[in-house]
Order: C-alpha cells, then structure tokens, then sequence
C-alpha cells in the first residue's frame, strides 16, 4: 500500500470517526470469507457501517482527529479489525449476537465500543450493550411517564363526575 493510499484511507476513516458518535471495534480474524459476506450484509441491512482497516491506519486517523478522546480504544488495535459505524449505539451489539446465535459461535469479538465519548472494553460488555436505551427509547419511556400522572387525574375526575352526576339524576328522579 503506497503513502497515498494510506493517507486516503485515513482520510475516509476521520470521516467516519466524524460522522458518527457511535462504533464498535471487533475482531473478525477466524471468520470465513461466507461469515464476513453474511456480517457485512446484516450490518447492511440495519443501516451499520462495516470498514476494515490496519490498525495503525484507524489509530493515526484517530489521533489526528483527538488523541486524548479516543485513548481508551488503542490498546484495542491488534489482530484483524472490522469498525462498525450506527447512529443506534445499540444495533451493532445487537447484530453481533444475533450472529453468533446463529453461527453457535462466539465470533465476531467485541474489542472495544465507543458511545457517545464513553469506552466499553471487552467482549464481556457485549450483553450490556445489547440492553442500552435508543433515545428514542429514552424517549418513549419519558413521555410515557408522564401521562401516566395525567391519566390518572383525569380518570379521577372523570368518576367522580360521574358519581356526582348519579347522584343529581337520582333526586330528578325522585
């Protein structure tokens, strides 16, 4: 690979790195070349971003971009490395496990995840990160607490209207 080369695939890697709050870091080393076709069409297909670089080349475009941000994944950079790329910190996570589901298998290898400014190291926190919330998740749930309050007093206010109006349509009655 020439200077150029290089420099070009960093170049398109700080895009990325960029473009997206989000990635994973995992080692796709004793995948088949089938098994890396069917991660790449899965990620595909939940809108995951799949690059495969040099690692040297992800740690310069890294650097360059902010050393001291991104310090808590170099010592992830070593063997085959695949970078995922989401806007749902979530999806890669899920797209990993599901695979290894369905290879009874225990690659790829989670290396390392960066989401929104905060590391995950390991293949370990894997099952944690399957579990983060989407915002629009978090979202969902905050509106959902609070009409529950709401729909409580209005039902409230609604059965005892209701009592009152008996009791009222009762003495009419009479």
């Amino acid at each position: 690979m020439t200077k150029e080369q290089k420099n070009e695939v960093i170049e398109v890697l700080k895009g990325k790195f960029s473009q997206y709050n989000n990635f994973y870091i995992t080692d796709t080393e004793s995948l088949t070349v089938a098994q890396v076709g069917k991660l790449r069409r899965a990620c595909f297909d939940k809108q995951v971003e799949m690059k495969v670089a040099k690692n040297t080349l992800i740690k310069k475009a890294l650097e360059s971009l902010d050393a001291e941000r991104y310090a808590g994944v170099y010592d992830a950079l070593h063997n085959v490395t695949a970078l995922l790329f989401s806007e749902n910190p979530k999806e890669p996570a899920m797209i990993i496990s599901s695979f290894r589901k369905e290879s009874n298998g225990e690659r790829p290898v989670l290396k390392a995840a960066f989401i929104n400014g905060d590391v995950y190291s390991g293949d370990n926190q894997l099952k944690a990160l399957t579990q983060i919330k989407t915002k629009n998740e978090l979202i969902g749930e905050v509106i959902g607490l609070l009409q529950s309050p709401a729909k409580r007093v209005l039902s409230a206010l609604l059965n005892h209207a209701e009592k009152k109006g008996e009791g009222t349509e009762a003495a009419a009655a009479e």
